[in-house]
């Protein structure tokens, strides 16, 4: 039996809580993450700093320009954040989210069938990648014949999941 402590697993309630972004321009950001996404602005710090949540929670998303004011992205080829991940509970919310971003004339970067999830990749004002996606119920997951995951990358139907609203709206 090992006393080591980084050899017991992490607790599976472990969840993460928030992103906090560096933006250059905290009102064009706030923008897209409310007006766009739909988060709820929950408080503000003057010009400075914003939090947004979804349900309720105290924040999802703090975005702020302590350090970042006027700034401009990270140039390709450099560390840092490669992209947030929104995570929505059904598919047809997820389909409102595209719809809501292609309706703000946002361009995707892309959008992938991964066998545990669709998803949805595209940049925020400050060019952060965001990705929105769902992801399907455990049992539905693709396996190996040994039973580990057996995720891949292939080209998702954007049309077909807008299609969804559609039939919701008939």
């Amino acid at each position: 039996m090992t006393t080591d402590p980084v050899a017991r697993p992490i607790a599976p309630q472990v969840r993460i809580g928030h992103v906090h972004l560096k933006v250059a321009d905290l009102e064009r950001a706030v923008g897209f993450y409310r007006d766009v996404l739909g988060f709820a602005l929950t408080q503000r710090f003057g010009s400075q700093a914003a939090f947004l949540s979804a349900g309720g929670y105290h924040h999802h998303i703090g975005l702020n320009t302590w350090e970042s004011a006027g700034g401009k992205p990270p140039a390709p080829g450099t560390t840092g954040l490669y992209h947030v991940a929104i995570l929505y509970p059904t598919r047809l919310e997820l389909a409102d989210a595209v719809r809501r971003v292609l309706h703000a004339g946002i361009e995707l970067d892309g959008a992938a069938d991964h066998g545990v999830s669709e998803a949805i990749y595209l940049r925020d004002p400050d060019q952060n990648g965001v990705e929105l996606y769902w992801d399907r119920p455990p049992e539905e997951w693709p396996r190996t014949p040994k039973g580990e995951l057996a995720m891949y990358s292939r080209a998702l139907d954007v049309d077909g999941l807008l299609g969804l609203l559609r039939t919701v709206a008939s």
